[in-house]
């Protein structure tokens, strides 16, 4: 029997999982369930082996998902045995700084943050209420993004508010964690001098923001109390003044669902472009109105960077991850040329590892726990 770790990665339309090896985390299997309440398809593959495309009756929901794919692992494993489900959770409010076991208490504390994750939370809560109909008796972690911003200083964690709103959790969380997280793994296995040194990292996707890490830690980053804060995303709008916000719903009639589809759906880069988020097609297109939420985008990220490089005194590398960071070169390079002058820095690409972050973080704690 090989133990595994299975990790469940859930948006609003897919659910994306991995399995790995619980001794030495080889990855045995990858795939995914996209378009999930429309006509949903599994695309899954072992490591080497060849893909399977599977048509989900119309409609599925995320429990139909994880059991198209969790019939998939059971028809192509080798006799693994399934050691803990890994979920990727966007907000643990203040209380969860770590991963965690989930029990009733942490679902009813994590259904209370929708409101600070709204396209995110529900997605990840319904992951883990059908794995812990369908998987069996074994543990559900959560993983949390933004634990890995804990314990930075009150300067980067505040907004300019009287105390008693960042009591009551109006304050700068972060987002990305657990893409910071394995950066900081990697850098400090790989580069050790700049692990200890001012490293800017970049996640950019169709979620995007930046993080200012000193050894290994979060010092400031882009994002805030929600994940639609900071730079410029794919259908996210990044910062807006609050005071557009209010005239939106002033004078412009405005509900308060419109203008959070509006910041969250059909902002960023497909607002700015009219035509789409994927910046494939921006490069391809080349109009006019695509180079200007390209170049909208670059200017964004590099006024962050060096925003960032105050947070940190300073700069010694720059390292891209995600969709957008690992592949569209041109991209790297506007970000990069408009930073010049910050100086002269080190440059990194790095693949992102969330989910072998979180099988990681599951292996840990079933340890520590004595499992």
């Amino acid at each position: 029997m090989i133990p595994t770790i299975l990790t469940l990665n859930a948006g609003s339309s897919s659910l994306k999982f991995r399995v790995f090896a619980h001794d030495g985390l080889a990855l045995l299997a990858r795939g995914a369930v996209s378009r999930i309440g429309g006509e949903a398809e599994l695309r899954a593959a072992l490591t080497h082996g060849p893909e399977t495309r599977l048509a989900l009756p119309r409609g599925s929901d995320h429990a139909a998902a994880l059991q198209a794919l969790l019939d998939f692992v059971d028809a192509h494993d080798d006799g693994w045995r399934m050691r803990a489900v890994a979920h990727r959770i966007v907000h643990g409010g203040t209380k969860y700084t770590r991963s965690t076991l989930i029990t009733p208490q942490v679902l009813q504390d994590l259904q209370a943050l929708i409101p600070l994750a709204p396209l995110h939370q529900p997605h990840n809560l319904a992951a883990i209420a059908a794995s812990r109909r369908l998987v069996g008796a074994v543990p559900d972690v959560a993983c949390f993004d933004t634990a890995f911003h804990t314990g930075r200083d009150p300067l980067f964690t505040h907004f300019a508010l009287p105390p008693k709103y960042y009591d009551k959790g109006l304050r700068r969380y972060g987002f990305h964690g657990l893409s910071y997280q394995w950066l900081a793994h990697v850098l400090a296995k790989q580069h050790p001098a700049l692990h200890q040194g001012r490293v800017i990292a970049a996640h950019l996707g169709n979620g995007a923001s930046l993080c200012a890490m000193r050894g290994g830690r979060s010092v400031d980053t882009t994002m805030g109390m929600t994940a639609v804060d900071g730079v410029p995303m794919g259908t996210r709008s990044g910062a807006v003044d609050p005071g557009a916000i209010l005239l939106m719903q002033r004078s412009f009639g405005m509900r308060v669902e419109e203008i959070e589809d509006l910041i969250y759906n059909r902002s960023g880069l497909l607002g700015l472009s009219g035509k789409s988020n994927d910046v494939a097609a921006l490069l391809a297109d080349g109009t006019p109105e695509s180079r200007f939420a390209l170049d909208f985008f670059a200017v964004k990220c590099a006024q962050a960077a060096a925003a960032l490089a105050v947070s940190l005194g300073g700069i010694d590398a720059m390292v891209f991850t995600g969709g957008i960071g690992e592949n569209a070169a041109p991209v790297r390079e506007a970000i990069l040329r408009r930073m010049a002058p910050l100086g002269r820095f080190e440059t990194l690409v790095i693949p992102a590892d969330e989910e072998r972050m979180m099988a990681m973080e599951a292996i840990a704690l079933s340890q520590a726990a004595g499992g």
